[in-house]
């Protein structure tokens, strides 16, 4: 049960003054609450300012530099209406004993301005000074006020990151009502530790955020700002430590097995391992011997070779007598996985099969009914294979792939399927540490950093959008060469057109050049459809695969050694990253051409020269963070894995070794969290929507 102490900061934000359902959906788009739920009062206490604005600069009207915000003691001398009809705006003029000014009004209401603004009242304005044909005006005053209630003006106010059609004012009036209604809780930091680093408490941390002082220069980094976002990452490790614990609990089982099968498949594999492969298989058979469900996280650079890795624990596992699944993120990737797999499973005697939601009614109840019965000892699906009833035998490892679309919460509903389940989850998109620590903590890591021998490198160029008949003349001989192509069209801006519909453009502007040699694939087509494209491709029947980025995951077509990517300036740098790794991944030398749309933008610049400079996914995630923050490489403002609010994994960096030093010190002394701290610890569990946890202490 949720303490009754926070229930004024869970009450819907419509409950506040000025909120009505317009503004609450409104306010669910700018908080990322989504449609599921209106925001709570504490979603919008925890959406912070960014920057503030000062209005204590009151030089009079004379001296009043252009472009700045500033605060004029003004009496009013006349109101100038437009014509009934026009558009002009409606003026009013108005003097110190400096000058005079003239405050500018578009589509006014002329009672409202008559009545706040009568000639002959002295009145407080406050807002940008422009000039115009040579004299000074004010567009639209930010705060207008009587000269009695000039006290009333805020004079260092924050500002707020908005979304359309909401307003600052009703942002700030909501702001205020709500910080009312903040408690004061009891402490949940180690109080050797807040003293040590003179942090306040929670609640004047977040007042302090909302209403700034105006005597102190404003800054990114503050004590209160600190605080916030220590809570936040301790919220998040003491969850996970939390979700470890529980899933370590879960009785393990040491998994015997000989290396039979896994004897068979090296043999059947054209290459050796790389030595970090063999690593990865070595601390996956350690972690299945033991008595203690295996949680670990396989991070690969795309082409690392992860799914042969994947496959060996497989080996394992079946040898040991259970059964496993691999979980794809998409179709396409799902039915590649076992198209790839399945020569390998045959070499072995692997019973293996792929079910996806796409898959015949009859041909979906036989696999299941065969999965059930245990006459299947792998099965290959997208993740809606674990939503509903489908049973397993004896289900003995999960595989999962594309981590960061797969939350806490669908890990732990692993568990119900089988008996101590044990876990390998892999990710193609290279985390930076900081970034493994924060939403992986309750997970061993292991990492392939080679490339499989035979992989070439791939030359990267950036190329102005203006040359692009150069790049058709040239991608023109390649195809007559013989070799393939992928050309990837641009993620749309909202303003524009659909990403289909450029494709589809394309499509059709390439097929002019190339004939019956094009064809294309986006997200909308049924997977037969998918399918169909992709083997045409693959075969060499087309040799230009036009795509969304639909493409961007596990596409593998060794004999592809073009890429083409319109408007890269558009895309992220993992993006990018996991695109070009769609080529390079047979013995021929593979090309990356970044066409880009000048002129472009300071990060889309330093994007494209870093893709020039390496095919290192690691250094390129690193940059990644630093250059657009930790949400958009996992994926977060899209899949539900929940982001961080307040604390930045590039900042805060510090706050978060010590916060996972802190949950560690917690569990072992207060694993139920009923002692000194334990309930307060629970509040913060709650506050920063890491409540899941707490059902797994009350689950025991």
């Amino acid at each position: 049960m949720r303490p009754t102490q926070l229930d004024p900061l869970f009450a819907p934000v419509s409950s506040l003054p000025g909120i009505g359902p317009r503004t609450a959906r409104q306010l669910a788009v700018l908080l990322g609450t989504g449609v599921e739920r209106e925001p709570h009062v504490i979603d919008l206490l925890l959406h912070l300012p960014t920057s503030v604005i000062d209005r204590r600069a009151r030089p009079g009207i004379a001296v009043a530099p252009e472009g700045e915000i500033v605060t004029l003691e003004v009496r009013v001398d006349g109101h100038q209406a437009p014509p009934r009809s026009s558009r002009a705006p409606y003026r009013i003029r108005v003097h110190d004993d400096s000058g005079e000014l003239t405050l500018v009004f578009f589509r006014a209401h002329t009672a409202w301005l008559e009545k706040t603004l009568p000639v002959g009242a002295d009145l407080v304005v406050s807002g940008r000074i422009e000039w115009f044909n040579g004299q000074p005006q004010m567009v639209h005053p930010d705060h207008i006020v009587a000269a009695e209630d000039a006290d009333d003006l805020p004079l260092v106010e924050p500002v707020y990151p908005l979304t359309q059609g909401l307003s600052g004012k009703t942002l700030q009036k909501a702001m205020t009502a709500a910080l009312d209604l903040v408690p004061d809780l009891d402490e949940w930091l180690d109080p050797a530790l807040r003293q040590q680093h003179g942090w306040p408490s929670f609640r004047q941390a977040l007042l302090a955020l909302h209403h700034p002082d105006p005597e102190r220069p404003w800054s990114a980094v503050t004590p209160e700002l600190e605080r916030l976002a220590f809570d936040e990452f301790l919220a998040s490790q003491l969850a996970l430590a939390l979700v470890r614990r529980k899933l370590r609990q879960t009785k393990g089982i040491a998994r015997v097995f000989s290396g039979g099968l896994k004897a068979k498949i090296l043999a059947a594999l054209p290459y050796a391992l790389t030595a970090g492969q063999a690593a990865a298989v070595a601390e996956i058979e350690a972690d299945l011997s033991e008595p203690v469900r295996m949680l670990r996280l396989l991070q690969g650079d795309v082409g690392a070779g992860k799914t042969i890795v994947a496959l060996l624990a497989v080996a394992a596992a079946v040898e040991a007598g259970t059964q496993a699944v691999m979980m794809a993120p998409t179709e396409i990737l799902a039915r590649q996985h076992h198209a790839s797999l399945a020569p390998l499973c045959e070499a072995a005697g692997i019973r293996a099969a792929v079910l996806t939601g796409k898959d015949g009614a009859r041909y979906r109840r036989e696999t299941r009914e065969a999965l059930a019965a245990g006459e299947l000892d792998l099965v290959i699906g997208t993740h809606a294979l674990f939503q509903g009833d489908v049973a397993f035998h004896n289900l003995g490892l999960a595989v999962v792939d594309e981590q960061h679309r797969f939350g806490v919460h669908q890990r732990l509903s692993l568990s119900a399927k089988g008996d101590g389940v044990d876990m390998l989850v892999m990710t193609a998109t290279p985390i930076p540490r900081t970034l493994v620590l924060t939403y992986f903590g309750d997970m061993d890591v292991s990492r392939l950093t080679e490339k499989p021998a035979g992989r070439q490198e791939i030359t990267t160029v950036t190329v102005p959008s203006e040359r692009m008949d150069e790049v058709v003349d040239r991608l023109h001989r390649a195809l007559d060469e013989g070799r393939k192509a992928y050309w990837v069209c641009p993620l749309v801006e909202e303003s524009e057109k659909s990403d289909l519909a450029a494709a589809e453009e394309r499509f059709e502007a390439l097929r002019q050049v190339f004939g019956d040699r094009v064809a294309l694939v986006h997200g909308r087509l049924s997977s037969e459809e998918k399918s169909a494209a992709m083997t045409a491709f693959k075969d060499g029947e087309k040799r230009l695969l036009v795509a969304t980025t639909v493409i961007e995951v596990g596409v593998d077509v060794p004999d592809a050694t073009i890429m083409v990517i319109e408007h890269a300036e558009r895309f992220g740098l993992s993006q990018l990253h996991q695109l070009r790794g769609r080529v390079g991944r047979g013995a021929e030398a593979s090309t990356c051409l970044l066409l880009y749309k000048s002129p472009i933008g300071e990060v889309a610049r330093a994007r494209l020269a870093i893709m020039r400079e390496t095919n290192d996914g690691f250094r390129i995630a690193e940059e990644d963070l630093r250059l657009r923050g930790e949400g958009e490489i996992l994926g977060t403002r899209q899949s539900g894995t929940p982001g961080f609010k307040i604390a930045r994994a590039d900042e805060h960096a510090s706050l978060l070794d010590m916060a996972r030093d802190d949950a560690k010190l917690v569990l072992e002394t207060d694993g139920d969290l009923t002692g000194k701290r334990g309930p307060a610890l629970r509040s913060l569990l709650y506050l920063f929507s890491r409540d899941e946890a707490i059902r797994l202490l009350r689950a025991g």
